[in-house]
């Protein structure tokens, strides 16, 4: 009776009041890669101090380490690193050496690697709980390996190693979860085929950090006074960084895969800026309301280009990937080890306050940090002199979360004495007496009120002591970690061929990576260097706009970035000439996506388009209401007229919902539309109209051997499209037709084949509605990548 021995010598020692304390229940905890590397530096002692914080709790405990590696050379690694564990140092030793001791022995190793060792191993701990006559509470599975063997070990724990009935199971995953949105999806598909998503635990480490984990606490506890300031009108700026000495060095077979943004952006500094950004619930110990406002950040982000990131990578990162991969001597990587990235928010909180993430190795200094810098309106009549001497105004106002290293190197929370004196629990927090000869961000650390944890704790300790209490808001689930990767997706994606500026490393980087915000994006302020990284060949960037013919038509041709900057440079001066000759600009929008990044450029490029005086009306519609995520008038809302400042008046969407119905022909919602616009719009001639193409030759919701719409009078239209919605509200071609210019955007390889057909075609609408469009006294405009133009 093994357990029942271990149990009565913790009561001696005065951890237990009386063994039937123990009858809360039994946990078994599975360290699955039990003698690995992230196992042997935090998890058993993660485990260890879980068992010193609980031993008392009314719980029994029993350890399980396992891996693939063979019982006895298993059990021999795995007790080498159990032996080295330790105590905090206020732990009285005596009762450390008997912990220890109890922890070795209710520490056991198995080999896991077919179902019948997972099976094996549940009759186990089913025997165990008989001969001591427990309950079973719940188990606790941590799997320390790589995510390729995720799939099968759940597989296994599903059907094999499940607890009974009436007892908790708890996974916990170590990232990466993916590398992008779809293989994030695909394994988070594959995990909830096996458990539910409340059995999941990811785990970030950095959200056990202390100061980190003290973020939402704190913002809770001083509520006061950061009310009133926590928003765009007093907040400057926001940067959350990671800085490391080291380099990749023996990990670029991970690095070449993942790349700083992978490795710390999209999953560390993403964490903690929604910390700093959500919305706080009303109690932040309510898990569910906690993560329902972290999710609702997400939604708020703008999405990110290509020039929202600066990026670089060390000099000898080539030579190790040549040396560790064996790569041939000229092979060349673009996997960027330092990042910069700038982040905006729609929220009405964040609007135009710059998040600034940074992150990278071989830099000056290993720190971590998160600080929220204030604006300063105070002007100061008196002496510098005299302002040093007290807390004056205007030096600079800011709250620092720093998560440790440095120069201060301790967790802290530092906030400016001419701020307020925040609100800090004392069993957990503590008054630091400043260093005189220490300055943060250019201040003595005079300046500021500083705390530190009372008891520093390792942040695996802090995580394990979370999920042995449930706490899921330390934790990362499903739907936050799709929209995380939602959000960096498009970045990763549009940078793969972006060389990185190199780097020396070290204190040698001097102003080498210093950047700025310029023009609602990031650029290093230096000049690149002479040495270049040269990727072998031509870049998107080399390219210019190509001008010539499509269709006997003007055609403009980039790369999608510069395309898109063009057609928004030209919507500018068609409004700008319209609003000049008739003081306003009638502009009729496609929906789709292609148009997004389209509005994403003129909400942040464009602040000298009139606004003021531009009708927004839309080209389609699909027949669903207009708060539906599938409307265009949702889409246009959401990313373009949320963001600029058009005349309520002036925008008009397309009545599809009368009645308390959705299109329906008696409600005569197209008629209506058309009236709107013969009285609006003079001689029913819009200024501007923005069409896309279909991979079928469809444009607005004109469909080919559509009934309505390709031919009459110029009105609006009810269509039927192929697919769901299929009934739409439309423009006809006819009223297309009448307009003073047509813009067309094609953009994707997706759009090559039907690129080349329209190329080849005459003008055969009923076939293809788009070769249909040709303003009668007005003009037409292809806008087309090079993917969809070359393929």
């Amino acid at each position: 009776r093994m357990l029942g021995r271990v149990l009565c010598t913790v009561v001696l020692v005065g951890a237990l009041q009386s063994l039937a304390e123990a009858s809360q229940g039994h946990i078994s905890v599975v360290l699955l890669g039990a003698t690995g590397d992230l196992a042997k530096k935090y998890l058993w002692q993660g485990l260890f101090q879980l068992y010193m914080d609980q031993v008392s709790s009314g719980h029994s405990f029993t350890f399980h380490g396992a891996a693939l590696t063979a019982l006895e050379p298993g059990q021999r690694q795995m007790f080498d690193v159990l032996k080295d564990l330790s105590c905090p140092p206020d732990e009285a030793p005596n009762r450390c050496a008997v912990l220890k001791d109890q922890f070795l022995k209710l520490s056991q190793y198995h080999q896991l690697k077919t179902a019948e060792d997972y099976a094996a191993l549940n009759r186990e701990i089913q025997a165990l709980l008989r001969q001591e006559g427990l309950e079973e509470a719940g188990r606790i599975f941590y799997f320390s390996v790589p995510p390729f063997a995720y799939t099968e070990i759940a597989r296994h724990i599903n059907s094999s190693c499940r607890p009974p009935a009436g007892a908790w199971l708890r996974v916990v995953l170590e990232k990466p979860f993916g590398h992008d949105l779809q293989s994030a999806q695909q394994l988070a598909a594959e995990l909830t085929g096996f458990f539910k998503e409340e059995e999941m635990y990811r785990v970030d480490h950095y959200l056990g950090k202390q100061a980190v984990a003290h973020i939402l606490p704190f913002r809770d506890q001083n509520r006061q006074f950061l009310d009133p300031i926590w928003n765009r009108h007093h907040v400057e700026r926001v940067e959350i960084v990671l800085k490391e000495t080291v380099d990749a060095k023996g990990r670029t077979s991970f690095y070449e895969q993942y790349g700083v943004i992978r490795d710390v952006l999209q999953n560390h500094l993403t964490e903690a800026l929604m910390f700093l950004i959500m919305e706080l619930p009303a109690n932040v110990s309510r898990t569910e309301e906690v993560l329902q406002h972290k999710l609702q950040s997400f939604q708020s982000l703008w999405g990110l280009e290509k020039n929202s990131a600066v990026l670089g990578q060390y000099q000898a990162y080539a030579s190790q990937v040549q040396e560790e991969l064996q790569e041939a001597q000229h092979y060349v990587s673009k996997t960027p080890t330092f990042a910069g990235v700038l982040i905006h928010s729609d929220s009405p909180r964040w609007e135009g306050v710059p998040f600034l993430l940074t992150s990278g190795k071989a830099l000056d200094e290993r720190v971590g940090y998160a600080r929220v810098l204030f604006k300063n309106r105070a002007y100061c009549t008196q002496s510098e002199a005299l302002r040093d001497a007290g807390h004056s105004q205007c030096k600079a106002k800011q709250i620092i979360f720093y998560f440790g290293h440095g120069a201060l190197d301790t967790p802290a929370v530092l906030v400016s004495r001419n701020l307020f004196q925040p609100v800090m629990p004392k069993d957990s927090w503590k008054e630091a007496t400043a260093q005189s000869d220490l300055h943060i961000f250019g201040q003595p650390l005079s300046d500021y009120y500083m705390y530190s944890p009372v008891k520093e704790r390792d942040a695996y300790s802090v995580l394990i002591s979370n999920i042995y209490h449930a706490r899921k808001d330390f934790f990362i689930t499903t739907e936050n970690l799709l929209a995380s990767w939602g959000f960096w997706t498009p970045l990763l994606d549009s940078i793969t061929q972006q060389p990185p500026r190199l780097y020396p490393g070290g204190v040698e980087n001097q102003h080498l990576l210093d950047f700025e915000m310029v023009s609602g994006g990031l650029a290093f302020t230096l000049a690149e260097p002479a040495e270049l990284l040269n990727p072998g060949g031509q870049m998107p960037s080399d390219y210019k706009a190509l001008q010539s013919k499509f269709r006997q038509s003007p055609l403009v041709s980039a790369w999608p970035e510069d395309l898109i900057s063009q057609l928004a440079s030209d919507i500018e001066n068609t409004a700008s000439r319209s609003v000049a000759r008739s003081g306003q600009f009638h502009l009729a929008l496609s929906g789709g996506s292609s148009p997004v990044i389209l509005f994403q450029r003129l909400v942040r490029h464009h602040y000298a388009f009139p606004w003021k005086h531009t009708h927004i009306w839309l080209v389609d519609e699909r027949c669903v209401p207009l708060t539906d995520t599938e409307s265009n008038f949702f889409s246009l809302h959401k990313h373009l007229l949320q963001s600029v400042r058009v005349p309520y008046f002036n925008i008009h969407p397309m009545p599809v919902h009368l009645n308390q119905r959705l299109c329906v022909e008696e409600d005569r919602g197209a008629e209506l539309y058309a009236k709107d616009i013969m009285a609006l719009v003079a001689n029913a001639s819009f200024d501007l109209v923005l069409l896309g193409v279909g991979t079928d030759g469809h444009t607005a919701s004109l469909f080919p051997r559509s009934e309505n719409g390709l031919e009459g009078a110029p009105t609006v239209v009810l269509t039927e499209s192929p697919v769901k919605p299929h009934q739409r509200m439309s423009l006809n071609l006819p009223l297309i037709n009448k307009a003073r210019q047509v813009f067309v955007l094609v953009l994707g390889k997706g759009k090559h084949d039907i690129t080349t057909l329209l190329s080849r075609v005459g003008h055969e609408p009923r076939k293809w509605p788009i070769s249909g469009v040709s303003p009668s006294s007005g003009q037409l405009v292809w806008y087309v990548d090079y993917e969809a133009l070359l393929g």
